[in-house]
């Protein structure tokens, strides 16, 4: 006898609706910077008198010029965001190429080369992964003092890279350990060692780990705002710092355009990294998820 087959509307209508729940979510969170994008384009006039969300009447970048390099910012002698947005380039490239490089190193001793205590090891920089940022700064002033780094991008760049380093280990170990182990015994077996095996072997299987470790190291250290108060001089705060002092220090009328496009500034380099390459994100996460 032939099976009835069930009718399809269930299944249209079911995934209609989970479509219908995910662009509902999808505007109610980009409702906010497309209310951004507005306001920046329009001018403190039409601001004034016009209605909150309001299409420009004529597009105008005079805010956009003014936050990058006009806008007078504290006492400063650089105008505008240019100096902290190239301040924060200077400390992010570094610092997520060495906490990569770090946190690559580490997943690949504590999956392949253990040794004793690298259980113990790998528990302890896990707990670094939940100290609260707030923990760690009088400490840690402490040691940049000591070391001569105080309020200098080298010492935001040591930061980073100390704080990022258990994610980043956290990553990568949980790559490796689902990658064959008679890879690297058979490495061993043709007299491969230890760096070779990394540089040869491990590094070229671990592009899907490399990008979830650079994107997550990259939004972190860009959008961090505490370290970059804290543990840096006027001269090489981030762009995050900036932005505040931007929107803190301006006397008379509030000029929310100018603010609005120094938001947008701030927050451009990780919306184009999650737009170009968010699918990588969650493609890196997933593999290796499976063993075998």
């Amino acid at each position: 006898m032939n099976k009835v087959k069930e009718p399809r509307y269930k299944d249209i209508t079911s995934r209609s609706l989970l479509y219908a729940v995910l662009v509902i979510a999808a505007l109610y969170y980009l409702a906010p910077l497309f209310l951004m994008f507005l306001t920046s384009f329009r001018s403190m006039d039409e601001i004034r008198v016009g209605q909150l969300i309001e299409w420009p009447k004529s597009f105008s970048f005079d805010a956009w010029h003014a936050a990058w390099n006009q806008v007078q910012i504290g006492a400063r002698d650089e105008l505008g965001l240019q100096p902290y947005f190239m301040n924060s380039i200077r400390m992010v490239i570094p610092a997520v190429l060495l906490s990569t490089l770090f946190g690559a190193l580490n997943g690949y001793v504590i999956s392949f080369w253990k040794f004793r205590g690298s259980e113990l090891f790998f528990a302890l920089l896990l707990v670094g992964c939940f100290l609260p940022f707030q923990a760690i700064l009088l400490p840690h002033s402490i040691v940049l003092g000591k070391m001569g780094l105080s309020g200098s991008t080298t010492g935001l760049v040591f930061t980073h890279v100390v704080y990022g380093v258990a994610f980043t280990t956290l990553f990568f170990r949980n790559y490796y350990i689902n990658l064959p182990g008679e890879l690297i015994k058979a490495a061993k077996l043709d007299g491969a060692g230890f760096w070779m095996i990394f540089y040869r072997i491990i590094l070229p299987i671990s592009t899907p780990i490399l990008v979830v470790s650079i994107i997550w190291q990259f939004t972190q250290i860009w959008n961090d705002f505490l370290f970059g108060v804290v543990f840096s001089a006027p001269s090489s705060q981030p762009i995050t710092v900036g932005l505040n002092n931007m929107v803190n220090s301006t006397t008379g009328d509030k000029r929310y355009n100018i603010d609005m496009a120094g938001a947008i500034i701030a927050a451009l380099p990780t919306i184009f990294v999650y737009v170009v390459a968010g699918k990588y994100f969650v493609r890196g996460l997933t593999a290796g998820s499976v063993k075998g």
